[in-house]
């Protein structure tokens, strides 16, 4: 019914950077929260960044700074720009996103596939 693409992983060198895209498509109305997650091996998965309606922004403290997260109502879309991206970045990273799909309706919670990013040189 609604899927989550997300793209733009890759593998990139210390101090470079990345852009994200994660695309909503399917039955939608709106989508109140859109957020990124991304876990890494052996580790737990870990909230980056939320972005909410009326554009309010959070942030994992180990971001802050580097990476943003904006987003495209109109395309259902939500970026997340990496910037000087270090080795401890390497993980999958995944977006979610609370959906609405009428008036009325409660939000549900779905998520994308996820897309590896690694940091090496």
């Amino acid at each position: 019914q609604v899927q989550l693409v997300e793209s733009g992983g890759g593998l990139v060198q210390p101090g470079g950077s990345l852009r994200l895209s994660c695309v909503a498509s399917g039955a939608i109305l709106t989508i109140p929260v859109m957020k990124w997650y991304r876990q890494a091996p052996g580790k737990e998965r870990e909230l980056v960044a939320v972005s909410a309606s009326g554009r309010a922004t959070t942030y994992a403290d180990s971001v802050k700074g580097r990476f943003t997260i904006s987003r495209d109502d109109a395309k259902n879309t939500v970026y997340l720009q990496m910037n000087s991206l270090n080795p401890e970045d390497t993980a999958d990273y995944y977006c979610a996103a609370d959906i609405v799909h009428c008036r009325g309706c409660v939000p549900y919670d779905y998520w994308g596939q996820g897309t590896q990013v690694t940091v090496s040189s």
